[in-house]
């Protein structure tokens, strides 16, 4: 009887240490917004746009002041975000064959759910896989009217109850998912909000869910910079007849309807902005919250009238640069970081956290190292391009380091863009035809074909 006893005591505890090692694991929520630029965000300096819960979560944890997607557009962002590779590696994008089996079985969410994790994906997955094996990888998949091309914000509840904003929807089930998880497994939980994407083939463009109209009502938005004439005829001639301009059309070609859009945009984030607070309160409600890391940031930046230009697509720092904020509730510290960071070094970073060895394969790094050790090892340029094959975006590549932007139009070889960032952040002044700069001109050319 003693040895029974003994056997079943030996197996309770082993049951327990198993138990124990599971919960240790963290939880990890990614947040992805789409077509966030940098600076909409409280916390990044607007004093208009209101996004309290945002700025919580970057007071709680690390705002990445510099962090940057490498092609800046939503189907090759996300898979340069799922599978931590650069655009011209995975080579997928709106046009080209589904995204390889090869690299499927590299991204995060699949070798999360090898290791034990219980994977759930809620909102605008926005990328075709080989053979779908994208509905392989989550435990709970919800797409609310998924579709490849088109956004509906209003829609039927899931349930057929009514209409509600696909914001709040998406946040219903994130909550949902939150508090139906299995609690034996560590989850790791990937929202991607269609918002503040325009809805494109509405003349409003951006559509806010009707609870926050009043936000901003009274409010002038400034013009915004380099809006004149002379920033828009700089352009070459593909860029002035491209999308940028003609969606430019769309949202911004006069005072009336430039504040009435970007107000617009900023509701839509505002909107984002809520659920996130909810899901951080069923966290809590939930008594997880401080085993529970939350990573957020946007597929790609966002023009709203610079150069008289709208959309993304472009290599200028409207387009690249997004919010990004990493919150680990067990870290002892918290801040800013300055070191530039990728979309590319999401899938490595949520690995790392869950202890699972990061494919050799990633070209992202993780993000751990810069918080708060004084990590000075860390990267100093990157490759950003845009790879599309169409008339409307003209394809370009370049090279972005801590001083210097230099760019070009791969169909245009001719033409060339260099900026100096410490002297020139608003890029306007090009200086890739000065006989002073071709040295440094030659040295970005030889470093982009090396790439």
């Amino acid at each position: 009887m003693k040895i029974g006893y003994l056997l079943i005591a030996l197996v309770f505890t082993h049951a327990a240490a198993a138990l124990a090692a599971v919960q240790e694991r963290p939880n990890i929520i990614f947040i992805l917004t789409d077509d966030q630029r940098h600076d909409a965000m409280g916390v990044a300096g607007n004093s208009i746009i209101q996004t309290p819960n945002l700025d919580q979560l970057a007071g709680d944890g690390w705002r990445f002041e510099n962090a940057f997607v490498t092609t800046p557009i939503c189907a090759a962002s996300r898979a340069s975000i799922l599978t931590g590779l650069y655009e011209r590696t995975h080579k997928f994008t709106f046009g080209t064959p589904p995204l390889s089996k090869e690299h499927v079985d590299q991204s995060y969410p699949k070798l999360l759910k090898e290791a034990g994790y219980q994977t759930g994906f809620i909102g605008k997955f926005g990328m075709k896989c080989e053979d779908e094996l994208d509905k392989q990888l989550f435990d709970f998949d919800r797409r609310p009217g998924e579709q490849f091309w088109a956004i509906t914000y209003y829609r039927l509840n899931s349930d057929h109850t009514g209409h509600k904003h696909l914001t709040t929807e998406l946040g219903n089930l994130s909550v949902d998912f939150i508090e139906q998880r299995d609690p034996e497994k560590p989850f790791c939980l990937s929202i991607s909000f269609h918002a503040p994407h325009a809805e494109d083939v509405s003349p409003e463009q951006f559509i806010y869910p009707v609870e926050t109209r009043s936000l901003y009502k009274d409010i002038e938005i400034p013009e915004p910079l380099m809006s004149g004439d002379d920033d828009f005829e700089s352009q070459p001639i593909w860029v002035r007849e491209g999308l940028n301009r003609v969606r430019w059309y769309w949202r911004f070609d006069t005072a009336e309807k430039y504040q009435r859009m970007v107000k617009g945009y900023y509701r839509m984030i505002s909107a984002v902005d809520a659920q996130i607070g909810r899901i951080r309160d069923t966290l809590k409600a939930q008594g997880i919250e401080k085993n529970t890391l939350i990573i957020f940031m946007s597929d790609n930046g966002y023009f709203l009238g610079e150069r008289q230009l709208a959309g993304k697509w472009l290599m200028y720092e409207n387009s690249l640069r997004v919010p990004m904020i990493v919150f680990d509730p067990r870290a002892k510290k918290k801040g800013t970081v300055s070191e530039m960071a990728l979309n590319i070094d999401i899938a490595p970073t949520i690995l790392d956290y869950a202890g699972i060895e990061i494919p050799e394969s990633m070209q992202g790094r993780p993000l751990q190292p810069l918080l708060g050790s004084g990590n000075t090892n860390w990267r100093t340029d990157f490759l950003c391009e845009h790879l599309m094959e169409t008339s409307k975006i003209p394809k370009s590549e370049g090279i972005r380091t801590e001083r210097f932007k230099y760019f070009r139009y791969i169909d245009h070889p001719e033409h060339e863009e260099l900026y100096d960032l410490t002297k020139d952040p608003m890029e306007r002044t090009n200086l890739a035809n000065r006989q002073a700069m071709q040295e440094i001109l030659q040295g970005f050319r030889t470093q982009l074909e090396q790439h």
